[in-house]
């Protein structure tokens, strides 16, 4: 018995397989290093937060207008100031992310889809298909962005739900490009090849293997749009294209207070806080994406 023992002592002892890290953890756990990326999320979330809860947390509604407390500095009362009618310039500021954040998500998806079903269809047949809508968004793009948004808003007229239109459609090309260049080195793969192979319907390759995996560039690219959308949103509203009188839009807002630069420099200061933060929040958030998602900016 003792001699088993001793032989059994002797046998040496095989670790265990190390169990593997889920992709999403994994990703997680990399996106979390990212100490800059953290701290884009965070001003991400914190903007989103206070647009739900700006009826709550408000102090005054952003329509109300008290012409005796006209140019207050910021104080107790009025955290922020007040602007030339006398409106809480605090109040429409947490008011203002709501429109920002909607006109940045909402023309962010509208680009995506649109650009992401052109991408594919162009980059998976080729041909004339992708003859004819790579020199549409060759035509789209010889334009600057911020011209090709005046243009449709012109033709639109001025309000902020054709400000979002026109936001959405400048973006398209730059979505449809990236997915298409995508779609062009993935339908070479063999795996890609096999299923055409056996038969695949091409509705069914495009659903399952070419968009899955050639998805993560776009989600990257969505999170940096969204910042370039707050500031063509701003853009716009500040050249009396977008959101229209009364609504609390940062552009506008930083366009009725350039006449009171130097008497009243709180109405221009916050608002542009406001944008330079919300666009800094996503294009850290974007670049910790990217070198989590992008294979070739792993270490």
């Amino acid at each position: 018995m003792a001699e088993l023992a001793k032989n059994t002592a002797d046998i040496p002892v095989v670790p265990a397989e190390e169990k593997l890290t889920p992709p999403w953890k994994e990703a997680l756990q990399s996106f979390y290093k990212n100490k800059l990326a953290v701290v884009g999320l965070g001003i991400v979330l914190f903007f989103i937060v206070i647009a739900f809860i700006a009826p709550w947390v408000a102090p005054y509604g952003f329509k109300e207008q008290v012409l005796a407390d006209r140019m207050q500095a910021p104080s107790s009362k009025h955290w922020f100031g007040t602007d030339d009618f006398g409106r809480d310039i605090f109040s429409r500021i947490l008011y203002g992310a709501r429109i920002s954040l909607w006109v940045g998500f909402f023309s962010v998806l509208g680009s995506v889809v649109v650009g992401t079903l052109l991408g594919i269809v162009a980059g998976y047949y080729g041909r004339w298909v992708d003859a004819i809508i790579s020199r549409v968004f060759d035509v789209m793009l010889a334009f600057p962005s911020i011209l090709l948004a005046i243009a449709v808003v012109s033709i639109l007229g001025p309000s902020l739900r054709n400000a979002l239109i026109a936001i959405a459609v400048i973006n398209i090309p730059n979505f449809g490009r990236l997915v298409r260049s995508k779609v062009l080195s993935v339908k070479q793969e063999e795996y890609i090849m096999a299923a055409r192979a056996i038969g695949m319907k091409d509705s069914r390759i495009l659903l399952r293997h070419i968009l899955p995996n050639s998805i993560s560039p776009v989600i990257v690219q969505a999170t940096l749009a969204i910042a370039t959308a707050i500031i063509e949103a701003a853009a716009l509203g500040f050249l009396g294209l977008g959101a229209q009188p009364p609504e609390p839009e940062w552009g506008k807002m930083l366009a009725d207070s350039k006449n009171y630069i130097t008497q009243a420099p709180w109405t221009l200061f916050f608002p542009g806080i406001a944008i330079m933060l919300t666009v800094l929040g996503f294009n850290l958030m974007g670049d910790g994406l990217r070198d989590v998602l992008d294979p070739k900016m792993k270490q």
